[in-house]
């Protein structure tokens, strides 16, 4: 499974779980949910998970290091300040947070399925791979 480390772009994947999610809910309409104030909500998360991964792109920019998700080896610094002092991968958590406010706007139940496959794949497929290269290069 190496051959799929990396490959996929962590917005692409997010793009495309989005999509599939929207696809479930319309292929299942039967699974909708009542949901009262689900926009607000869905807009709520979504505004945590932009600004969370901003922050995390910016903490990147200060430090003058890549935010390039295919190519961590072009790592110049392993950034410890601003977001990251909270979590390690913000602008991942950012794309989830977005992703759970998609499922609530959908309050479809099958939608729900999206978030924990974007996890499973992101720690599988990119911070695994990620973590691996920049201990071998950091130490």
């Amino acid at each position: 499974m190496r051959a799929l480390e990396l490959k996929v772009p962590p917005v692409l994947l997010f793009a495309l779980v989005a999509a599939a999610m929207y696809g479930l809910a319309w292929v299942l309409p039967a699974w909708t949910v009542a949901l009262p104030g689900r926009a607000v909500a869905a807009f709520v998360l979504a505004a945590i998970g932009i600004a969370i991964a901003l922050a995390g792109v910016a903490a990147f920019r200060r430090s003058r290091t890549t935010v390039h998700p295919q190519h961590p080896e072009k790592t110049s610094v392993v950034v410890s300040h601003g977001v990251y002092r909270w979590t390690r991968n913000p602008m991942y958590l950012g794309l989830l947070f977005a992703l759970l406010g998609w499922a609530i706007f959908l309050a479809n139940a099958a939608a729900l399925a999206g978030p924990p496959l974007f996890v499973a794949w992101m720690n599988r497929f990119q911070i695994g791979p990620e973590e691996r290269i920049l201990a071998a290069k950091f130490g």
